[in-house]
Protein backbone atom coordinates (compact mmCIF):
# COMPACT_ATOMS: atom_id res chain seq x y z
CA UNK A 1 0.00 0.00 0.00
CA UNK A 2 3.09 2.26 -0.02
CA UNK A 3 3.52 4.81 -2.80
CA UNK A 4 6.87 4.46 -4.58
CA UNK A 5 8.54 6.52 -7.28
CA UNK A 6 10.59 4.94 -10.06
CA UNK A 7 11.83 5.79 -13.52
CA UNK A 8 9.78 5.01 -16.62
CA UNK A 9 11.05 1.80 -18.17
CA UNK A 10 12.32 2.64 -21.70
CA UNK A 11 10.64 0.50 -24.31
CA UNK A 12 7.78 -0.50 -21.99
CA UNK A 13 4.48 0.34 -23.78
CA UNK A 14 2.55 -0.13 -20.53
CA UNK A 15 4.58 2.57 -18.80
CA UNK A 16 4.24 4.97 -21.73
CA UNK A 17 0.51 4.33 -21.88
CA UNK A 18 0.15 4.97 -18.15
CA UNK A 19 1.98 8.30 -18.43
CA UNK A 20 -0.36 9.33 -21.27
CA UNK A 21 -3.46 8.42 -19.23
CA UNK A 22 -2.28 10.53 -16.30
CA UNK A 23 -1.34 13.52 -18.47
CA UNK A 24 -4.61 13.45 -20.40
CA UNK A 25 -6.63 13.25 -17.18
CA UNK A 26 -4.65 15.96 -15.37
CA UNK A 27 -4.17 18.31 -18.35
CA UNK A 28 -6.63 17.49 -21.13
CA UNK A 29 -5.52 20.64 -22.98
CA UNK A 30 -2.14 19.12 -23.88
CA UNK A 31 -1.27 16.54 -26.53
CA UNK A 32 0.06 13.26 -25.14
CA UNK A 33 0.75 10.03 -27.02
CA UNK A 34 2.71 6.87 -26.14
CA UNK A 35 5.17 7.37 -29.04
CA UNK A 36 5.65 10.98 -27.92
CA UNK A 37 6.41 9.92 -24.34
CA UNK A 38 8.95 7.33 -25.50
CA UNK A 39 10.52 9.89 -27.82
CA UNK A 40 10.70 12.51 -25.07
CA UNK A 41 12.95 10.24 -23.04
CA UNK A 42 14.99 8.78 -25.89
CA UNK A 43 15.74 12.13 -27.56
CA UNK A 44 16.68 14.11 -24.44
CA UNK A 45 20.05 15.85 -24.57
CA UNK A 46 22.62 14.34 -22.16
CA UNK A 47 22.99 17.76 -20.58
CA UNK A 48 19.32 17.72 -19.57
CA UNK A 49 19.73 14.76 -17.21
CA UNK A 50 16.09 14.26 -18.11
CA UNK A 51 13.99 11.71 -16.23
CA UNK A 52 10.39 10.58 -16.51
CA UNK A 53 9.26 9.57 -13.04
CA UNK A 54 6.29 7.37 -12.21
CA UNK A 55 4.50 7.23 -8.84
CA UNK A 56 2.71 3.95 -8.26
CA UNK A 57 1.04 1.94 -5.53
CA UNK A 58 0.63 -1.82 -5.80
CA UNK A 59 1.43 -1.58 -9.51
CA UNK A 60 -1.17 1.13 -10.19
CA UNK A 61 0.22 4.36 -11.65
CA UNK A 62 -0.98 7.40 -9.69
CA UNK A 63 1.13 10.17 -11.16
CA UNK A 64 4.14 11.11 -13.22
CA UNK A 65 6.72 13.88 -13.54
CA UNK A 66 9.16 15.15 -16.15
CA UNK A 67 12.31 16.56 -14.62
CA UNK A 68 15.65 17.84 -15.85
CA UNK A 69 18.20 20.60 -16.31
CA UNK A 70 17.40 23.53 -18.62
CA UNK A 71 20.61 22.89 -20.55
CA UNK A 72 19.72 25.42 -23.30
CA UNK A 73 19.45 28.26 -20.80
CA UNK A 74 22.08 30.98 -20.85
CA UNK A 75 21.96 30.93 -17.02
CA UNK A 76 23.53 27.96 -15.22
CA UNK A 77 21.61 26.13 -12.51
CA UNK A 78 18.14 26.41 -14.06
CA UNK A 79 15.92 23.32 -14.00
CA UNK A 80 12.34 22.15 -14.39
CA UNK A 81 9.85 19.72 -12.91
CA UNK A 82 6.27 19.22 -14.04
CA UNK A 83 4.36 16.76 -11.91
CA UNK A 84 0.91 15.38 -12.72
CA UNK A 85 -1.31 13.26 -10.48
CA UNK A 86 -4.41 11.55 -11.82
CA UNK A 87 -7.50 13.32 -10.41
CA UNK A 88 -8.77 10.02 -9.02
CA UNK A 89 -5.61 9.53 -6.95
CA UNK A 90 -4.91 12.91 -5.40
CA UNK A 91 -4.32 13.27 -1.68
CA UNK A 92 -2.30 10.05 -1.38
CA UNK A 93 1.18 11.56 -1.26
CA UNK A 94 2.14 10.86 -4.87
CA UNK A 95 2.69 14.53 -5.78
CA UNK A 96 4.89 15.25 -2.75
CA UNK A 97 7.00 12.16 -3.35
CA UNK A 98 7.43 12.99 -7.04
CA UNK A 99 8.62 16.50 -6.20
CA UNK A 100 11.00 15.31 -3.47
CA UNK A 101 12.56 12.74 -5.80
CA UNK A 102 12.82 15.30 -8.61
CA UNK A 103 14.45 17.95 -6.41
CA UNK A 104 17.03 15.49 -5.07
CA UNK A 105 17.91 14.55 -8.65
CA UNK A 106 18.20 18.18 -9.75
CA UNK A 107 20.27 19.28 -6.75
CA UNK A 108 22.65 16.41 -7.45
CA UNK A 109 23.15 17.77 -10.97
CA UNK A 110 23.99 21.28 -9.81
CA UNK A 111 20.56 22.91 -10.11
CA UNK A 112 19.91 25.94 -7.92
CA UNK A 113 16.49 27.02 -9.24
CA UNK A 114 13.58 24.83 -10.28
CA UNK A 115 10.52 25.93 -12.25
CA UNK A 116 7.14 24.21 -12.36
CA UNK A 117 3.78 24.90 -14.00
CA UNK A 118 0.75 24.72 -11.67
CA UNK A 119 -2.93 25.00 -12.60
CA UNK A 120 -4.40 28.26 -11.32
CA UNK A 121 -6.84 26.64 -8.92
CA UNK A 122 -6.84 26.94 -5.11
CA UNK A 123 -5.95 23.31 -4.34
CA UNK A 124 -3.01 23.26 -6.74
CA UNK A 125 -1.66 26.63 -5.63
CA UNK A 126 -1.92 25.68 -1.97
CA UNK A 127 -0.04 22.46 -2.66
CA UNK A 128 2.75 24.33 -4.46
CA UNK A 129 3.03 26.79 -1.59
CA UNK A 130 3.34 23.99 0.96
CA UNK A 131 6.20 22.53 -1.08
CA UNK A 132 8.11 25.81 -0.92
CA UNK A 133 7.31 27.15 -4.40
CA UNK A 134 6.46 30.80 -5.08
CA UNK A 135 4.30 32.08 -8.00
CA UNK A 136 5.54 34.20 -10.86
CA UNK A 137 4.07 34.71 -14.33
CA UNK A 138 1.04 32.94 -15.78
CA UNK A 139 -0.15 31.51 -19.08
CA UNK A 140 -3.47 30.50 -20.61
CA UNK A 141 -4.60 27.33 -22.32
CA UNK A 142 -6.99 28.12 -25.18
CA UNK A 143 -9.36 25.84 -27.08
CA UNK A 144 -10.86 26.18 -30.56
CA UNK A 145 -13.80 24.04 -31.66
CA UNK A 146 -12.79 23.20 -35.22
CA UNK A 147 -16.02 21.29 -35.82
CA UNK A 148 -18.29 24.17 -34.83
CA UNK A 149 -17.98 26.41 -37.85
CA UNK A 150 -15.82 28.13 -40.42
CA UNK A 151 -12.54 29.78 -39.65
CA UNK A 152 -12.42 33.54 -40.30
CA UNK A 153 -10.81 34.46 -43.59
CA UNK A 154 -7.38 36.14 -43.28
CA UNK A 155 -7.61 37.87 -46.66
CA UNK A 156 -5.64 37.24 -49.85
CA UNK A 157 -2.09 35.93 -49.72
CA UNK A 158 0.23 38.88 -50.52
CA UNK A 159 2.35 38.85 -53.64
CA UNK A 160 5.62 37.04 -53.13
CA UNK A 161 4.26 34.97 -50.20
CA UNK A 162 3.92 31.21 -50.47
CA UNK A 163 2.43 28.84 -47.87
CA UNK A 164 3.98 25.39 -47.79
CA UNK A 165 3.84 22.40 -45.41
CA UNK A 166 6.92 21.69 -43.33
CA UNK A 167 7.19 18.37 -45.12
CA UNK A 168 8.42 20.31 -48.16
CA UNK A 169 11.67 20.83 -46.21
CA UNK A 170 12.21 17.12 -45.47
CA UNK A 171 15.38 16.99 -47.56
CA UNK A 172 16.91 19.96 -45.73
CA UNK A 173 15.09 21.37 -42.68
CA UNK A 174 17.96 23.65 -41.68
CA UNK A 175 16.11 26.83 -42.84
CA UNK A 176 13.32 25.94 -40.41
CA UNK A 177 15.85 25.41 -37.64
CA UNK A 178 17.23 28.90 -38.19
CA UNK A 179 13.72 30.41 -38.12
CA UNK A 180 12.75 28.43 -35.01
CA UNK A 181 15.96 29.50 -33.25
CA UNK A 182 15.36 33.18 -33.99
CA UNK A 183 11.72 33.22 -32.90
CA UNK A 184 12.42 31.18 -29.76
CA UNK A 185 14.79 33.89 -28.53
CA UNK A 186 11.83 36.28 -28.30
CA UNK A 187 9.42 33.91 -26.53
CA UNK A 188 8.28 35.12 -23.09
CA UNK A 189 9.67 32.96 -20.30
CA UNK A 190 11.56 32.66 -17.06
CA UNK A 191 14.40 30.70 -18.61
CA UNK A 192 16.09 32.05 -21.72
CA UNK A 193 16.53 29.47 -24.47
CA UNK A 194 19.27 29.45 -27.07
CA UNK A 195 18.83 27.00 -29.95
CA UNK A 196 22.29 26.55 -31.42
CA UNK A 197 22.59 22.78 -31.82
CA UNK A 198 21.15 21.73 -35.16
CA UNK A 199 21.67 18.00 -34.61
CA UNK A 200 19.86 18.16 -31.27
CA UNK A 201 17.03 20.15 -32.87
CA UNK A 202 16.71 17.47 -35.55
CA UNK A 203 16.43 14.74 -32.93
CA UNK A 204 14.32 16.59 -30.40
CA UNK A 205 12.01 18.74 -32.57
CA UNK A 206 12.01 17.72 -36.21
CA UNK A 207 11.84 13.97 -35.57
CA UNK A 208 9.22 14.21 -32.81
CA UNK A 209 6.51 11.68 -33.75
CA UNK A 210 3.78 14.05 -32.50
CA UNK A 211 4.86 16.81 -34.91
CA UNK A 212 2.63 16.72 -37.98
CA UNK A 213 4.83 17.99 -40.78
CA UNK A 214 1.94 17.95 -43.27
CA UNK A 215 -0.15 20.29 -41.11
CA UNK A 216 2.71 22.45 -39.87
CA UNK A 217 2.80 25.43 -42.22
CA UNK A 218 5.61 27.75 -43.31
CA UNK A 219 5.12 31.17 -44.91
CA UNK A 220 7.88 32.01 -47.37
CA UNK A 221 8.61 35.50 -48.68
CA UNK A 222 10.35 35.38 -52.05
CA UNK A 223 11.41 31.83 -51.22
CA UNK A 224 12.77 32.58 -47.74
CA UNK A 225 11.05 31.04 -44.67
CA UNK A 226 9.60 34.02 -42.80
CA UNK A 227 6.95 32.63 -40.43
CA UNK A 228 5.59 29.29 -39.34
CA UNK A 229 2.92 27.57 -37.30
CA UNK A 230 3.82 24.12 -35.96
CA UNK A 231 1.09 21.62 -35.03
CA UNK A 232 1.29 18.43 -33.00
CA UNK A 233 -1.52 15.86 -33.15
CA UNK A 234 -2.62 12.85 -31.11
CA UNK A 235 -4.40 10.81 -33.79
CA UNK A 236 -7.66 11.16 -31.86
CA UNK A 237 -9.03 14.34 -33.42
CA UNK A 238 -6.99 16.81 -31.37
CA UNK A 239 -4.16 19.12 -32.39
CA UNK A 240 -2.17 21.77 -30.59
CA UNK A 241 0.06 24.65 -31.64
CA UNK A 242 3.60 23.79 -30.63
CA UNK A 243 4.98 27.14 -31.77
CA UNK A 244 3.97 30.04 -33.99
CA UNK A 245 6.49 32.70 -34.86
CA UNK A 246 7.78 35.22 -37.37
CA UNK A 247 11.35 36.15 -38.22
CA UNK A 248 12.29 39.62 -37.02
CA UNK A 249 12.72 41.03 -40.53
CA UNK A 250 9.18 39.99 -41.52
CA UNK A 251 7.05 41.05 -38.56
CA UNK A 252 4.00 43.27 -38.86
CA UNK A 253 2.77 41.72 -42.12
CA UNK A 254 0.30 39.18 -40.72
CA UNK A 255 2.41 36.24 -41.88
CA UNK A 256 2.03 34.24 -38.64
CA UNK A 257 -1.75 34.59 -38.92
CA UNK A 258 -1.64 33.35 -42.51
CA UNK A 259 0.51 30.36 -41.55
CA UNK A 260 -1.68 29.46 -38.59
CA UNK A 261 -4.89 29.82 -40.59
CA UNK A 262 -3.58 27.42 -43.22
CA UNK A 263 -2.35 24.97 -40.57
CA UNK A 264 -5.75 24.95 -38.82
CA UNK A 265 -7.63 24.61 -42.09
CA UNK A 266 -5.47 21.63 -43.02
CA UNK A 267 -5.99 20.14 -39.55
CA UNK A 268 -9.75 20.37 -39.85
CA UNK A 269 -9.63 18.76 -43.30
CA UNK A 270 -7.53 15.96 -41.79
CA UNK A 271 -10.22 15.21 -39.21
CA UNK A 272 -9.18 17.28 -36.19
CA UNK A 273 -12.19 18.58 -34.23
CA UNK A 274 -10.36 20.39 -31.40
CA UNK A 275 -7.37 22.70 -31.48
CA UNK A 276 -5.46 23.88 -28.42
CA UNK A 277 -2.77 26.45 -27.87
CA UNK A 278 -1.04 28.23 -25.01
CA UNK A 279 -0.13 31.87 -24.50
CA UNK A 280 1.71 33.80 -21.85
CA UNK A 281 -0.89 36.10 -20.27
CA UNK A 282 1.30 39.09 -21.19
CA UNK A 283 1.63 38.13 -24.84
CA UNK A 284 -1.14 40.44 -26.00
CA UNK A 285 -0.35 40.28 -29.74
CA UNK A 286 -0.66 36.48 -29.88
CA UNK A 287 -3.70 36.46 -27.61
CA UNK A 288 -5.38 38.89 -30.01
CA UNK A 289 -4.53 36.66 -32.96
CA UNK A 290 -5.96 33.61 -31.23
CA UNK A 291 -9.11 35.49 -30.20
CA UNK A 292 -9.57 36.42 -33.87
CA UNK A 293 -9.43 32.72 -34.77
CA UNK A 294 -12.12 31.98 -32.18
CA UNK A 295 -10.01 30.41 -29.43
CA UNK A 296 -11.41 30.67 -25.91
CA UNK A 297 -9.48 30.44 -22.65
CA UNK A 298 -10.16 27.05 -21.03
CA UNK A 299 -7.62 27.07 -18.18
CA UNK A 300 -4.75 29.06 -16.71
CA UNK A 301 -1.40 27.93 -15.35
CA UNK A 302 0.96 29.76 -13.01
CA UNK A 303 4.72 29.39 -13.21
CA UNK A 304 6.13 28.57 -9.77
CA UNK A 305 9.76 28.69 -8.73
CA UNK A 306 11.83 27.35 -5.87
CA UNK A 307 15.43 27.94 -4.85
CA UNK A 308 16.92 24.57 -4.02
CA UNK A 309 18.69 24.34 -0.69
CA UNK A 310 16.54 27.00 0.98
CA UNK A 311 14.49 25.98 4.00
Amino acid sequence: MTVIVRDLRPGDPADAGAVVRVRRAALPFMIATPPGVAFELASAHPGQHHRLLIAERDGEVLGTAQVGIAHESDQPGQSYVNAYVHPAHRGRGAGSLLLRTAEEHLAGRGATTVYAWVLDEPAYREFAGRQGYAPSRSAHFLRLDLAAGRLPEPGPVPAGVELRPASAFAADPRPLFRLDAETTLDEPGDVGTLLDDYDHWLRHVWQNPDLDRELTTVALVDGEPAAFSALVTDGAGRCSSAMTGTGRAFRGRGLAKLAKHTALRRARAAGCTEAFTGNDTGNEPMLAVNKWFGYEICATEVRYTKTLGEV
